[in-house]
């Protein structure tokens, strides 16, 4: 049986940006390397660290890996999900206002699709359950164009 000490180091805090384009379409990065889920598709994003707040984490990251400066953001939704190796919470934000034009600074793929046409066993198994969600967002009426600063 695992010791308490060994589940808790195990245990991540994670933040997760949902950019959404003026068409509806979202933002979704390729997990690359010798990661796991390697090939599997993302929203950007990745591990609080200590002493950071999840709107400070998700700055950094989406600024270290797809090289935005967020604009504005509002929290969508929390998700969980057990690996077989790690628990992992995971904090989605909606992003509809940034500066400069994403790429992979990592050498990740980027892609901008519609929720719809996106199928859960491409996302990783923590991210897909948001699919419906956003869905269920993209039938609502429309909101004002996104604005990049």
């Amino acid at each position: 049986m695992p010791r308490q000490a060994d589940i808790a180091a195990r245990r991540f805090r994670v933040v997760a940006g949902i950019l959404r384009d003026a068409g509806g379409r979202v933002l979704v990065a390729e997990r690359i390397g010798d990661t796991p889920f390697a090939g599997l598709w993302e929203f950007p994003g990745g591990k609080i660290q200590d002493g950071e707040n999840r709107h400070t984490a998700l700055y950094r990251e989406l600024r270290e890996e797809i090289g935005i400066d967020v604009g504005s953001c509002e929290y969508f939704l929390s998700a969980r999900h057990d690996y077989p190796d790690r628990h992992v919470s995971i904090d989605f934000f909606l992003v509809d206002e940034w500066r400069h034009e994403p790429r992979g600074l990592e050498g990740q793929q980027l892609r901008w699709c519609l929720p719809q046409a996106l199928a859960a066993d491409e996302l990783l198994p923590a991210d897909a359950p948001v699919l419906d969600a956003l869905r269920a967002l993209n039938a609502a009426p429309p909101s004002p164009a996104v604005s990049k600063y």
